[in-house]
C-alpha cells in the first residue's frame, strides 16, 4: 500500500501499480520471540523457503537453516539481536526437507530489527531477500541501462497511454534536447500527421494484441532539417513481473542510407529496363512519327508523368535538319504527346503556351527550350506556381552531332524531382530516339528516291495504245528498296502499231533496277528504229553482255570469243518478251528471250478451262549470246485477252512453277471483265506477298481498228498515180469529216508518192489510218530509205521531205519484208484550231 496526499490532512490509500519493485525482489519476513525461536512465518517466507508455518514456528532459526559450521556464530548474533542490536548481512542458508535432509542451499540478505512484545520482552523482526533475485535485478538494470544509454539505435518506452516514459541518448541526439525532456510526448510530436497516425495505430495494436511489429517503415524529418529520413521501427509489448502489460518498447534504426542505396539500385534497374525496352521497341518501323510515339510509350509513366516530342519541320519535309535551326528558333512540329495524369499539352511556341499534336510552333530565343536546342544540352525547367508540373527536362535530340528535335519529360507535383541519374537517362533515351528518327529520315528520303526511280523506269500512268485496252501492275519484291529488275513497257510504233514488252533482270534490288533501266532504254531506242522483234532481242542480247564488261558490248564480244569461262558474277542476265501488235490486221508478232510464254484468253472459251499458253520459242536469256531468236505471228481475235507477266507472279518457294502457272491461267477465264478488275483478281488470288521476287503484270484486250477507219489502195507505177493518190486521200478525209486536214494531207501524200515513183520500185500502196491521230503510209518495193537533206539554193528539188517534216507531227521510214514504208502522222483537229500553216521563217528555212 502507498499513501498519496490529496489535500492538507487527507490521505488516500491505494494498491501499488503493476511493475512494483516488490514483484521482482520477493521480500519475505518472520519474527523471533524472546526465547530465540521462530514466532511468526509470513506467506512470502513459505514461498521463498518452501516450508509451511507449521513446520517452522517454534524452531530455532539457526538450527533450522544454517549449516553446522556456522551455527556457533549464528547463536551469538541472535543473542546480540535479542539484546537490542540491529544487524544486516548476507548469510548462507539451507532448506531442510521433511524427512530431515537438505533440499537446497542459498544466500539471503537478512535485515534484523529488534522489537518488543506486549509483555515488553525483547524480540526481533527479520526481513529476508534472496540474493540471487537481487543479482538478477542488478543484471537487468545494467542491461536496461546499456540499451538506453549505450545503444547506437534510438529507443523509446511508451506507457499504456502511448506517451513516452523513457528515451535514450541516441534518440535525443536525433530529435534534440535531453532524454528526460521527451517524457510525456507522443509520436505526433515527432512525425507528420499521416506517419504519426500509422505509428499510433501500430503502437495500439501491439499494446492490445501483444504481437510484435518488425521493420515498420516510417518517413519523416529531424527537427530543424529538411531532408527526408527513413526509419525502420520494431515494436514489442513490455510486461511487469506479474505478466501484466505496462507499455510498448520501440527500437528505431535510421535506414536512410540503405533506403537511398535500394532506391538507387531500383532506379538503376529501372533505367536499364527502360534502355533495354528502348533498344527493343524503337526504330523498328522506320517511321518518324511512330518512333516518337514509341519513345513516349516507353517513358510514360515509367520515367515521367508527361512527355512530348517536337521535330524540326525541315526534317519532316525531307530537308537537312540543320537548315535554319542553329539558333534554336527553327519551326518545329509536335509529333507526339503522352500523359499519365492529364490530357493538357506541354508548353511550346512563341508565348510558351499550349501546343497540340500536329501544331507548328517556335520557341522564344531566350527560353530554356530554345537554349537546349541551340546548345544541345539538357535544361531543367521549373513549373509555374499553381500548375500541374513541378519540373520539366528539356532534352535535345542529337543524332550524328545534329539536333533534330526536342523531347520534354515532365513530372507532376507529388512525384520525386529529377536527379542526375534521371538527366543522364533522359539524354540517353533522347539520343537513341534521335538516331532512330534520323535513320527513319534517311530511309524516307531513300524510299522517295526509290519511288522516283521506279516511276521513271516504268510507263507513266495508264499506257494507251491504238486497238488495245491496257492495264498493268508492278509489285517490288523488296519492301526496303521498292525497286527491282522486273519491267514492262508499252511503246507506240508507226502505223498505230504497239510494242508490248515485259522483262526480268535476274537479281534483286538497286543493282538489278539499274540494269533494267539500261535495258528498258535500249528497248525503246531499238523500237523507234522499227526493227523486227527478233532483231530487237538480238541487239538487246549484245547490250546485256556489255553491261558487265568495262568496255561495253564490243569489248564483251571480244572477251566472249577469247574465253567462255568468264566470271558469271559480273554477267547481267535477263529474260524478255517483245511483241509487236498491228491493230489493222489484229496480228501480233512475238519474240522470246528465255521468258515465260504469254497467256491468251479468246472470247467464247470455256470458263472452266484454264487460259491458253502461246507456243512461243523461249530462246536463250539476254546476256548469254550465241543463238538467234525466233519470231512467231499470232492472229488475235477481237476481244481476246493477252497477258504478259514475270516469274514472281507464278513461282515461289511454297509452290513450283507449274502449279503457279495453272493457278494464274485459271484466274483469266473471263476476258470480258474490266482489265483493272482482272488485275486486282489476279494479285488477290495468287501468292504475291512472298517477298522473293518482283512481280510485273501486263494485260491487253484486243480491240482492232474498225474497217471504216482504214483506207488502203494500190496504185500502179505511173505518173498519174500522184493525182489519183491525192484524190483518194481527199475523198477518204471528207468521209471521215476531216476537211481541215485535206489540203495538208494532199500535199504530203503527193510528195511521198512522187518519191516512191522516182526512187522506189514495184507497185505503190497508199494507206490511211484513223485512230487518235491520222497516219498516212506509202509502200513500195524499194530498199533504199529516203534521207532528209538540205537543198542548195540553185537546186530545183530536194525539199519534199523538209516540207513533210515541217507540216506533219511526225514522219519516218521503216523496212518491210518486201521493201519499205514511208509514213507521216497528223494530229486530228480539236474543232478550234485550223489547218497547219507554215510561217515565213519555216518556208525560208528550206532554201
Amino acid at each position: 500500500m502507498s499513501e498519496i496526499p490529496e489535500t492538507a490532512g487527507d490521505v488516500v490509500w491505494q494498491s501499488s501499480p503493476p511493475g512494483s519493485i516488490y514483484d521482482y525482489i520477493r521480500v519475505a519476513s518472520f519474527s523471533i520471540g524472546p526465547d530465540g525461536l521462530i514466532e511468526q512465518w509470513s506467506l512470502r517466507a513459505e514461498e521463498q523457503f518452501g516450508l509451511a508455518a507449521a513446520a517452522v514456528i517454534g524452531r530455532d532459526p539457526v538450527e533450522a537453516f544454517m549449516p553446522p559450521e556456522l551455527r556457533p556464530r549464528g547463536h551469538g548474533r541472535v543473542a546480540e539481536i535479542l539484546d537490542g542490536k540491529e544487524w544486516t548481512g548476507v548469510i548462507p542458508f539451507r532448506v531442510p526437507s521433511p524427512d530431515g535432509g537438505e533440499r537446497a542451499q542459498g544466500l539471503a540478505e537478512l535485515y534484523v530489527m529488534p522489537s518488543r512484545t506486549a509483555a515488553d520482552e525483547r524480540a526481533a523482526l527479520c526481513i529476508v531477500v534472496d540474493v540471487r533475485a537481487l543479482r538478477g535485478i542488478e543484471t537487468d538494470l545494467a542491461a536496461s541501462q546499456a540499451i538506453f544509454g549505450q545503444s547506437p539505435y534510438g529507443f523509446l518506452l511508451f506507457g499504456t497511454d502511448l506517451t513516452v516514459l523513457r528515451a535514450n541518448r541516441r534518440f535525443a541526439t536525433v530529435f534534440g534536447g535531453d532524454p528526460d525532456e521527451h517524457r510525456g510526448h507522443t509520436v505526433h510530436d515527432y512525425l507528420g500527421r499521416a506517419e504519426a497516425d500509422r505509428m499510433s495505430a501500430a503502437l495500439q495494436r501491439v499494446l492490445e494484441t501483444g504481437e510484435s511489429v518488425t521493420d515498420l517503415q516510417i518517413v519523416g524529418s529531424a527537427p530543424g532539417g529538411s531532408d527526408r529520413r527513413h526509419w525502420s521501427i520494431n515494436l514489442y509489448r513490455v510486461h511487469s513481473g506479474t505478466g501484466r502489460p505496462i507499455g510498448v518498447a520501440g527500437l528505431g534504426i535510421d535506414v536512410t542510407r540503405r533506403h537511398n542505396a535500394a532506391r538507387e539500385a531500383a532506379d538503376a534497374r529501372r533505367n536499364l529496363a527502360l534502355l533495354n525496352e528502348a533498344g527493343a521497341r524503337m526504330g523498328n518501323s522506320l517511321d518518324l512519327e511512330t518512333t516518337a510515339r514509341e519513345l513516349l510509350d516507353i517513358t510514360v509513366p515509367g520515367f515521367c508523368d508527361l512527355a512530348s516530342v517536337d521535330l524540326y519541320q525541315a526534317l519532316l519535309a525531307g530537308d537537312d535538319p540543320a537548315t535554319g535551326s542553329s539558333d534554336g528558333r527553327g519551326e518545329l512540329r509536335r509529333v507526339a504527346f503522352a500523359s499519365a495524369v492529364s490530357d493538357g499539352p506541354l508548353a511550346g511556341g512563341e508565348g510558351e503556351g499550349e501546343v497540340g499534336v500536329g501544331d507548328l510552333h517556335r520557341y522564344r530565343f531566350h527560353s530554356p527550350y530554345a537554349s537546349a536546342l541551340r546548345t544541345a544540352r539538357v535544361h531543367t525547367v521549373r513549373g509555374a506556381d499553381g500548375g500541374l508540373v513541378h519540373t520539366t527536362l528539356a532534352v535535345p535530340m542529337v543524332a550524328h552531332d545534329t539536333v533534330v528535335g526536342l523531347v520534354q519529360f515532365a513530372r507532376a507535383k507529388g512525384s520525386e524531382p529529377f536527379g542526375e541519374r534521371d538527366r543522364a537517362l533522359a539524354t540517353e533515351l533522347a539520343s537513341r530516339a534521335a538516331v532512330c528518327i534520323d535513320n527513319a529520315r534517311l530511309y524516307r528520303r531513300e524510299h522517295e528516291r526509290a519511288l522516283i526511280l521506279q516511276r521513271s523506269l516504268l510507263p507513266p500512268g495508264d499506257p494507251e495504245a491504238a486497238g488495245l485496252d491496257i492495264a498493268c501492275r508492278y509489285l517490288p519484291g523488296s519492301a526496303e528498296s521498292e525497286v527491282g529488275g522486273d519491267w514492262f513497257d508499252v511503246i507506240e510504233l508507226p502505223g498505230h502499231r504497239t510494242a508490248l514488252v515485259i522483262g526480268d533482270v535476274m537479281g534483286r534490288g538497286l543493282r538489278a533496277a539499274v540494269a533494267m533501266g539500261e535495258l528498258r532504254t535500249a528497248v525503246r531506242t531499238l523500237a523507234l528504229l522499227d526493227l523486227e522483234p527478233a532483231e530487237v532481242l538480238s541487239h538487246l542480247d549484245e547490250i546485256a553482255r556489255g553491261l558487265g564488261a568495262p568496255g561495253g558490248s564490243q569489248q564483251a564480244s571480244r572477251v566472249a570469243h577469247k574465253s567462255r569461262d568468264a566470271d558469271l558474277g559480273e554477267v547481267y542476265l535477263a529474260t524478255c518478251v517483245y511483241a509487236v501488235y498491228d491493230p489493222v490486221t489484229r496480228r501480233c508478232t512475238f519474240a522470246n528471250a528465255g521468258h515465260l510464254p504469254p497467256v491468251l484468253v479468246e472470247p467464247g472459251d470455256d470458263p472452266r478451262e484454264p487460259a491458253m499458253l502461246l507456243d512461243v520459242p523461249p530462246g536463250l536469256p539476254l546476256g548469254v549470246g550465241g543463238e538467234p531468236f525466233e519470231e512467231v505471228e499470232v492472229d488475235l481475235p477481237e476481244g481476246a485477252l493477252l497477258a504478259l507477266y514475270t516469274d514472281g507472279l507464278v513461282e515461289s518457294r511454297d509452290h513450283p512453277l507449274d502449279e503457279g502457272l495453272n493457278a494464274f491461267r485459271k484466274t483469266l477465264t473471263d476476258p470480258d471483265r474490266p482489265l483493272e478488275d482482272v488485275c486486282d483478281q489476279v494479285l488477290g488470288s495468287l501468292d504475291t506477298r512472298h517477298g522473293e521476287d518482283d512481280i510485273a503484270l501486263l494485260l491487253a484486250r484486243i480491240q482492232g481498228l474498225p474497217s471504216d477507219a482504214v483506207g488502203d489502195w494500190r496504185l500502179p507505177r505511173e505518173p498519174r498515180s500522184v493525182g489519183r493518190a491525192r484524190e483518194l486521200a481527199r475523198t477518204q478525209l471528207l468521209a471521215w469529216d476531216l476537211e481541215g486536214l485535206v489540203d495538208t494531207t494532199e500535199l504530203l501524200v503527193s510528195e511521198l508518192v512522187t518519191n516512191a515513183l522516182r526512187y522506189g520500185d514495184g507497185e505503190i500502196r497508199l494507206r490511211l489510218l484513223r485512230d487518235r491521230t491520222l497516219v498516212c503510209e506509202v509502200w513500195d518495193a524499194g530498199l533504199v530509205q529516203p534521207r532528209r537533206r538540205r537543198a542548195r539554193d540553185t537546186d530545183e528539188g530536194g525539199r519534199g521531205l523538209q516540207l513533210v517534216g515541217l507540216l506533219s507531227a511526225a514522219w519516218g521510214a521503216r523496212r518491210t519484208p518486201r521493201g519499205k514504208t514511208v509514213w507521216f502522222e497528223l494530229a486530228l483537229p480539236d474543232g478550234e484550231s485550223g489547218p497547219t500553216e507554215l510561217t515565213e521563217e519555216q518556208l525560208l528555212s528550206m532554201f
